[in-house]
């Protein structure tokens, strides 16, 4: 994200697109008007808007494509930020987390010889 924290007008759109374009509603939607187009265009009795082999659907359907990817692309670009984000920071936990370990580790050794140092000690006493 550019400014920081809050994305743009534009962020927001492209993943609003990306959530609706990406979605099973939007296929099962989108194949029912195509399947109506192209009926409606076989058995049309008075006037073929767009006959076969439907050039009229076909530019459509470019004009659709050339819009919609690159604003999926950018909804992917600002997942993979994120995505990046999210990893450096469990990166830097889980260094933490070793590093603590460690530190947990020696200290129970410390202890660990101690103990054996104090036991030792009181075998010798007796």
């Amino acid at each position: 994200m550019p400014n920081g924290n809050k994305p743009t007008f534009g962020e927001r759109t492209s993943d609003r697109i990306t959530l609706i374009i990406g979605s099973w509603r939007f296929i099962i939607i989108q194949s029912i008007i195509l399947a109506i187009w192209i009926v409606l265009n076989l058995v049309a009795w008075v006037q073929h808007w767009d006959p076969y082999p439907f050039i009229l659907l076909n530019l459509t359907l470019s004009f659709q494509a050339a819009y919609a990817a690159p604003i999926i692309m950018m909804s992917q670009n600002r997942a993979a930020i994120r995505d990046r984000k999210k990893s450096e920071i469990d990166l830097a936990t889980d260094r933490k987390a070793a590093r603590d370990i460690v530190s947990i580790q020696e200290h129970l050794n410390k202890l660990e010889r101690n103990k054996i140092d104090k036991i030792l000690q009181i075998l010798k006493e007796k």
